[in-house]
């Protein structure tokens, strides 16, 4: 699969939100499991976004603007993946969250998009 067609594929599974803040940057929602169970293979999710963020921030970014990742660590735990979705989205107001590998995971946040 080419890199674009990977990016593109990528970028249609994002929950988007309607806010793009005037900021020289959009802040991007990672939210995948660096501790617990899920670590081992969410790991390396969490890698892949932050590659794909810093090589669409070379290529001059998204609508002119740089992209910028905010990390959280639900730790396989699946009520919290819940409590850190509505943090990045309320709290520290991203424009788009990628995440949520399992299903109960996006089961569990589900509610709060």
């Amino acid at each position: 699969m080419p890199k674009a067609a990977a990016v593109a594929t990528l970028l249609g599974t994002l929950s988007v939100s309607t806010l793009v803040h005037a900021a020289d940057t959009i802040k991007v929602g990672v939210l995948h499991s660096l501790s617990g169970t899920m670590a081992i293979s969410e790991t390396t999710l969490k890698d892949t976004v932050l590659m794909l963020i810093e090589e669409q921030n070379k290529k001059g970014g998204l609508l002119g603007k740089q992209l910028e990742a905010v990390v959280v660590d639900p730790a396989s735990n699946w009520p919290l993946f819940a409590e850190k979705a509505r943090e990045l989205l309320e709290v520290q107001k991203v424009s788009a969250v990628f995440g949520c590998w399992t299903s109960v995971s996006r089961k569990s946040v589900l509610p709060v998009i």
